[in-house]
């Protein structure tokens, strides 16, 4: 049985909170990865995806609001409107990646990385061990084990 130690990239490519958004978009596109670890001190502190820098091109959506009793009220949470603005301008990493990202040990099988690869559609799971980034599997490290087999 194939563990998350057996198909991993180790010492993967990484970025830090501070790496700037150009950067970390030609680093994930001249290495064809789907996401990178943030880290911190060795820490895993976040994962930054495709999906986080093309989102950010998304149109955004000005709060509604309603009339009631002569004041407005907003139609969507307050603090959702501000994040969005803040998304658009963002400059580095560590103001758009995922914090606190899943993620999944040397010994999780690889039957378990494939459930959550398509149950969460989650494409690059950095590798945990004693709270240390040592690895990330990523979809094309799954078709390789694949193939290889």
């Amino acid at each position: 049985m194939h563990t998350a130690a057996d198909i991993m990239t180790a010492a993967p490519v990484t970025v830090t909170p501070g790496t700037t958004l150009h950067d970390a978009a030609k680093l994930l596109l001249d290495g064809h990865f789907n996401g990178l670890p943030v880290v911190e001190g060795g820490r895993l502190v976040g994962m930054l995806t495709q999906s986080d820098i093309v989102s950010m091109d998304r149109k955004v959506k000005a709060p509604g609001f309603f009339l009631l009793l002569g004041g407005y009220i907003p139609m969507q949470m307050p603090g959702q409107f501000s994040r969005d603005i803040q998304r658009m301008a963002a400059t580095t990493v560590g103001e758009i990646m995922s914090p606190d990202p899943f993620t999944i040990t040397p010994q999780t099988t690889a039957e378990e990385i494939a459930d959550i690869m398509v149950e969460k559609r989650y494409y690059s799971l950095p590798v945990v061990d004693n709270g240390r980034l040592v690895g990330i599997v990523g979809m094309e490290d799954m078709l390789k084990r694949l193939a290889a087999d």
